[in-house]
């Protein structure tokens, strides 16, 4: 569905994608990563035909970008990181009226509206003013409305951006559905747990390359060790001189906090026991370590 070999954009002296090679398989939901500044927005508008490569060749559901990029955007839905509702419009006119964007028939969107409704939860709300929907329904409506036309692909810029807990888990059940039924989904996000939940694949991109490209259960195992244990408190320097080294296989000093990464977490806090003011959480190892290990943990702007 989606193919990329040696993409290269440059804004004057600065390189923000270099050498991209991308493959994304029909029914696959493919995950990019990366911290702020990476090069995921400009890697998207290149992907979506917005603006021209410097060098390298994108296919597009079988289709050559930017060459032909608006015949390609008719096969594909975008859920923009920002929602871009028509407030002028109720929830059902907002589907309707994209719907007719695309080319389909009145007849054919207005059979499409109601089950479009029925997977965003807002069959009670098809007559709602956009100023009358909450965060998280906005979202759900945007999905909905990406998906009118039945596209080939999505391209998912941060989908949950701003939302609380419960609004979510709906999102990612709707997701999870999409997947099921055969979609082919590109999803950027910042939430590492989303993109655990979600993603067959995923790339982390940094300084507009591919660090480290496959499966999320794959790249923790590869990358990180098995446990990580979390310390916190009163004494925590003088804990860290006299045992860290000794007891993990790695360990950062972030803050107030020591991230002890080890593959016997009950040695750890079998120390730890012996220094009642410290505060401590032992949990798995997942992708943000991963992430964090791979890209840094300095602030990006």
């Amino acid at each position: 569905m989606l193919s990329v070999h040696g993409l290269n954009k440059r804004y004057g002296d600065t390189e923000v994608v270099r050498g991209l090679d991308l493959q994304v398989a029909r029914g696959e939901c493919f995950g990019l990563l990366g911290p702020n500044g990476a090069g995921k927005t400009t890697t998207l508008r290149l992907l979506l035909g917005l603006i021209a490569p410097d060098s390298g060749h994108i296919e597009l559901a079988g289709i050559p970008i930017p060459q032909r990029a608006r015949e390609a955007r008719m096969k594909i839905g975008v859920v923009p990181q920002m929602d871009n509702l028509d407030p002028d419009f109720s929830v059902r006119e907002n589907l309707f009226a994209y719907g007719r964007y695309f080319g389909m028939s009145r007849a054919a969107v207005t059979a499409r509206v109601p089950e479009l409704l029925d997977f965003a939860g807002l069959a009670s709300k098809a007559d709602a003013q956009i100023s009358q929907l909450s965060g998280g329904m906005k979202r759900r409506l945007t999905l909905a409305r990406a998906l009118v036309h039945d596209p080939d692909i999505l391209f998912l810029d941060e989908p949950t951006t701003g939302l609380d807990p419960q609004a979510r888990h709906l999102i990612w059940q709707g997701l999870r559905r999409l997947i099921a039924a055969g979609k082919t989904i590109v999803l950027t996000t910042h939430f590492m747990d989303e993109a655990e939940r979600l993603a067959d694949r995923l790339a982390i991109l940094d300084h507009g390359r591919i660090v480290v490209e496959g499966a999320p259960r794959t790249l923790i195992e590869s990358h990180i060790e098995p446990a990580v244990v979390e310390v916190f408190g009163e004494g925590l320097t003088e804990w860290t001189r006299l045992h860290a080294a000794q007891i993990c296989l790695r360990f950062e000093t972030v803050g107030e906090t020591l991230f002890c990464y080890t593959d016997t977490p009950e040695r750890v806090i079998a120390v730890l026991q012996a220094s009642p003011a410290l505060r401590y959480i032992h949990r798995p190892s997942n992708l943000e370590d991963v992430f964090l290990k791979l890209t840094g943990r300095d602030l990006r702007d």
